[in-house]
């Protein structure tokens, strides 16, 4: 079976608890890297279109929809639908304007040049085909646009480093294998990120895919990581 389909299984089966997880593992200090995140991408004044990219059950999504202008349109995609049926029921909740649709990142359906922003929240680590997900988005996004991605990392200290490695290999695998009844699941979770590349690495995958300017912060000792491409 290939990873994306392995991919799209695994969320299906965790979607019920993994907003729930998501917030306790991470002791909610994803949503303050969220925040930047979203500041990063609605930077301007006027009306974008916005593609949310891996959206899962609609986090980022909804976020950008809160601060966008008047007159954006933001689309948020996933593979899995399971995920995406509690993401729409949380965007009608919060009253946003967004719409979730089923979307394949390395083919995408939508024409050259379409997008000002694409954002990708904790979720390129899980394509399939890393590069050829990246040139699509480069394709889709238009000239002078952004693309935003925040994902997990290992932290270059090495104290942190080995605390870090203790919670996400043991502790976080326990807790949302005993709440999701899937340890398996978290189990690939923390693996995921132990082989996505290096920062240095993975810019170097995004100027090769077509974005000449390539900026990287780091947050929370090296945790995570924003990765901004321009068009």
């Amino acid at each position: 079976m290939a990873k994306k389909e392995n991919i799209k299984k695994l969320f299906d089966n965790i979607a019920s608890d993994y907003d729930k997880l998501n917030h306790i593992l991470s002791l909610n200090i994803d949503k303050g890297w969220r925040k930047k995140a979203v500041k990063e991408t609605i930077d301007c004044a006027e009306p974008m279109q916005v593609l949310d990219v891996a959206c899962g059950t609609g986090d980022f999504t909804i976020e950008i929809a809160r601060k966008a202008v008047p007159g954006s349109k933001i689309t948020g995609i996933d593979l899995s639908e399971g995920m995406m049926s509690i993401g729409r029921e949380k965007i009608a909740s919060a009253a946003v304007e967004a719409t979730l649709e089923y979307g394949d990142c390395e083919a995408l359906t939508y024409a050259d040049n379409s997008f000002d922003r694409i954002t990708v929240g904790f979720g390129v680590r899980n394509f399939e085909h890393l590069e050829l997900g990246l040139r699509e988005m480069q394709r889709v996004l238009k000239k002078g646009g952004k693309l935003v991605i925040l994902e997990l990392s290992i932290p270059s200290n090495s104290f942190i480093r080995w605390c870090y490695k203790l919670y996400f290999l043991k502790i976080l695998p326990a807790i949302g294998g005993w709440v999701s009844g899937n340890r398996g699941a978290y189990n690939y979770l923390p693996a995921s990120v132990l082989h996505f590349p290096a920062p240095d690495k993975f810019q170097a995958m995004m100027r090769e895919a077509g974005f000449p300017t390539v900026e990287h912060k780091a947050f929370t000792f090296g945790i995570c990581r924003m990765y901004i491409g321009k068009k």
